[in-house]
């Protein structure tokens, strides 16, 4: 029976980490669509939003079998009830994706930024799928400490290229109007909501390895 236990407790975990897989895989394909133009890219943003739908499905079944037929306790029942802010968080890291893909369609045969918004929104890109492709491993092994750095650094540096953001759109020589710095500023919220759901993730982790609930205050203090 424990073994039996700790198999689909392993499966739930590795579940989380494939979400975490497929949100980054989500939003890669979206920056693609935004940046790059690439409508293979925006066509496939559907495919992997089907995917994390399922593995959403899947994990929130295996937490009701889990706390229904084997009652966990301690560490164990950290990792149980976390999995379900955590698939929920890796659920809506796929949304803000589709949202990225979905406003770069909107423009289409044009790119939905000005160039040198572009530049900063690719810069953006580049810091979220590092922190999706960190956060994953952190969740696969249950790497608190790694999930203290992706949660205190990657909220500093997606703030960073967020004010630089809104530097850029509220410079005097900005010349591309106030729809086209709307966007801008809309699309850097999404990928800014992506880190935040990445370092809500990370915390998840950190409290399912030691019990440790990490604050604000604890993140400035890693970062």
């Amino acid at each position: 029976m424990r073994t039996a236990f700790r198999a689909e407790l392993d499966r739930l975990t590795s579940d989380l980490a494939d979400m975490c897989v497929v949100a980054r895989a989500t939003m890669q394909c979206a920056s693609a669509s935004l940046i790059q133009l690439d409508d293979n890219s925006a066509v496939r943003v559907r495919a992997h939003l089907k995917r994390l739908d399922l593995l959403h499905a899947d994990a929130e079944k295996r937490v009701m079998s889990l706390l229904a037929l084997q009652a966990p306790v301690a560490h164990d029942l950290r990792i149980v009830v976390s999995a379900i802010p955590i698939a929920a968080s890796a659920d809506r890291m796929g949304g803000l994706a589709n949202n990225v893909a979905k406003l770069a369609r909107r423009y289409r045969p044009l790119p939905a930024a000005p160039p040198e918004g572009l530049d900063h929104l690719d810069a953006m890109a580049v810091v979220a799928l590092k922190l999706a492709d960190e956060v994953e491993a952190a969740v696969r092994t249950g790497d608190a400490d790694a999930a203290r750095r992706i949660a205190g650094d990657g909220d500093d540096s997606m703030d960073r290229l967020h004010r630089g953001l809104f530097a850029l759109v509220m410079d005097p020589r900005w010349q591309h109007g106030p729809t086209a710095a709307a966007d801008l500023i809309l699309l850097g919220r999404f990928y800014g909501r992506y880190a935040d759901h990445i370092s809500d993730i990370a915390s998840r982790v950190v409290f399912c390895a030691t019990g440790e609930h990490l604050s604000m205050e604890t993140v400035s203090e890693t970062s």
